[in-house]
């Protein structure tokens, strides 16, 4: 087995080799002057199982080419099998046509990967909604793993043990607050979101009693703009919590996410490090890793 990472990737890609024991290849990326790619591997993967790690965050579209220009590369050079790494992996949350005419870009990206060659992908906590078990759609096997338990260990010294309570932002957020809230041995409330637009929502608390006085954790898969985490922070802030808490798999943080997450009072936030940021405190390698150690028996 040989690591191989994408030009998004390249650390996490070295932390999974050092993991596992296993070669890190080092691929040469660059652009010309048109924007083309220009990719060389540093070793061929003869009869070998190839890892290509590859996350696809704020420009995933370059990721994605990257990506697959590796995966059909690994396979054309004599590898036995790719198993493809996204650790944040892009277009999941259109996963079906909404309006008349709309792509449907979560199947179009299941197609490209299968059709370059990729044996295998596993990703963490991806954006799922009306799609539950990645699987009935994807022809090529996906495991979805998940950081959400390191995230709650994180937190056990940092929030007041006994007086926390995990807050999901929304109804789809509740899988990872609840996870988190285990860990804690914490209780969870879910929120419930109206989207007013791309970068605007209105959320309302239901069991508004166990936000006053506590500290409050809220746990979310992604912050892309970061309107969903100001709605909330402002909601639990107006019922009294007493110190607010965010956390996620993978900051995107795109346009000014930061201000509007920090400017209503977090003490914290904490991202893994799928998506590389300030806030990448925790790690999703031991995770894979530990997979793909099962994998390989």
């Amino acid at each position: 087995m040989l690591v191989y990472a994408g030009s998004a990737s390249k650390y996490f890609g070295l932390k999974l080799a050092k993991f596992l024991g296993i070669e890190y290849v080092s691929v040469e990326t660059r652009k010309f002057p048109d924007g083309e790619l220009y990719i060389r591997l540093g070793k061929e993967p003869k009869g070998e199982t190839a890892v290509l790690v590859q996350s696809m965050y704020r420009t995933p579209n370059d990721y994605l080419m990257e990506y697959l220009f590796i995966s059909r590369t690994l396979k054309e050079l004599g590898a036995r099998e790719v198993i493809g790494v996204i650790p944040y992996f892009p277009y999941a949350r259109q996963d079906t046509r909404f309006k008349p005419g709309e792509v449907v870009s979560l199947s179009v990206v299941l197609e490209l990967l299968e059709k370059m060659c990729t044996d295998r992908v596993v990703t963490v906590d991806m954006h799922l909604h009306r799609v539950q078990d990645i699987e009935e759609i994807s022809k090529i096997p996906f495991t979805n793993l998940s950081v959400m338990k390191e995230i709650g260990k994180y937190f056990r010294d940092r929030v007041e043990r006994g007086n926390t309570v995990v807050v999901g932002p929304d109804e789809e957020a509740e899988q990872w607050a609840k996870v988190v809230a285990d860990v804690l041995q914490a209780p969870y409330m879910v929120l419930e979101k109206v989207r007013l637009g791309d970068m605007e929502v209105e959320v309302k608390a239901k069991e508004e009693e166990l936000i006053e006085g506590r500290d409050v954790l809220i746990v979310d898969d992604i912050i892309s703009t970061g309107g969903t985490i100001e709605a909330t922070v402002r909601k639990v802030k107006e019922r009294k919590a007493n110190r607010v808490f965010v956390a996620c798999a993978h900051a995107i943080l795109a346009a000014n996410a930061e201000y509007r997450v920090f400017h209503e009072g977090v003490e914290e936030l904490v991202a893994s490090d799928t998506v590389p940021s300030p806030y990448s405190l925790v790690s999703a390698v031991p995770v894979v890793a530990d997979y793909l150690k099962r994998l390989r028996g």
